[in-house]
């Protein structure tokens, strides 16, 4: 479900570029260091702007390394971490952990109970340590679970979910910013949810899979209705967002906002009219 959430890079300047990219290396070397190698299989982009949000917002101290990793053997990475890199990579597994956990419980899926029985371990602290997001990641999933086993045709409910699950982790701390935050989390991971929903449904038609978008599917205005949801939960979100009294990488988490979150969209719009 996760992919949406990233930057339109030939529209970023080349300093913030390779900030953008310094923070997501920055999170994969947390995920290893802390997860090992099953750690950074979890790693998205969608973390890395949770990352520099929460850094710009709350102006975190930073510190950048130079390192190699696997994927760069030869030439060192710039990396920029801070105590907002590890909170986000710790989120990260204990999403990860109850999603398969939920695949294994409610459909029996192999990959579900494999990935489960490997980071049961390695997650058990994580889930000590945020008590708070554990437990709404928990309850969400199930939820959302809940409604999909019932072919909820609202696309709100399911949506719903989702959005209350992001809204939980952006909550760094209670303070002053904890409504605003929350609201544009909220409208963010409903913008999340109802994509994947409008990316997935021909494969779920195709395999008779749940997809909320199907009530909808076969009417003339399909392609404009989903647009205007799409544009209405971003609206939401962007609203929010610039309520923030941010200016550190405010140039990144715009163009994340306002473009890169349209990339997917843009890329099936171009397949499509390449088919016809």
């Amino acid at each position: 479900m996760f992919g949406y959430v990233t930057a339109h890079e030939p529209e970023l300047k080349v300093k913030d570029f390779q900030k953008y990219k310094s923070y997501y290396c920055g999170l994969c070397q947390v995920l290893r260091k802390k997860y090992g190698h099953l750690g950074q299989m979890t790693l998205t982009y969608d973390m890395t702007f949770l990352i520099i949000l929460l850094t710009s917002l709350y102006e975190s101290e930073t510190v950048q390394e130079r390192c190699h990793c696997k994927v760069h053997p030869i030439k060192k990475q710039s990396i920029l971490q801070n105590e907002i890199t590890e909170y986000a990579a710790d989120l990260n597994l204990i999403l990860t952990y109850y999603h398969l956990k939920d695949d294994w419980q409610d459909e029996k899926k192999v990959s579900g109970f494999l990935g489960t029985c490997a980071l049961r371990r390695r997650v058990k602290q994580a889930v000590k340590k945020y008590p708070r997001q554990s437990k709404v990641i928990q309850k969400e999933l199930k939820a959302l679970a809940a409604f999909e086993k019932e072919n909820a045709a609202e696309i709100d409910k399911p949506a719903g979910c989702f959005g209350r699950l992001m809204a939980e982790f952006f909550i760094y701390k209670k303070d002053h910013w904890e409504g605003t935050l929350r609201r544009m989390a909220f409208y963010l991971g409903k913008y999340i949810y109802i994509m994947d929903a409008y990316d997935d449904l021909q494969e779920d038609i195709r395999k008779n899979s749940y997809n909320p978008l199907k009530s909808i599917a076969e009417k003339e205005d399909y392609e404009e209705r989903s647009r205007q949801i799409l544009c209405m939960m971003l609206g939401e979100c962007t609203a929010e967002f610039e309520k923030l009294p941010i200016v550190l990488n405010v140039d990144i988490l715009r163009n994340i906002l306002y473009d890169g979150v349209w990339k997917r969209y843009r890329k099936l719009h171009e397949q499509k009219s390449e088919e016809l």
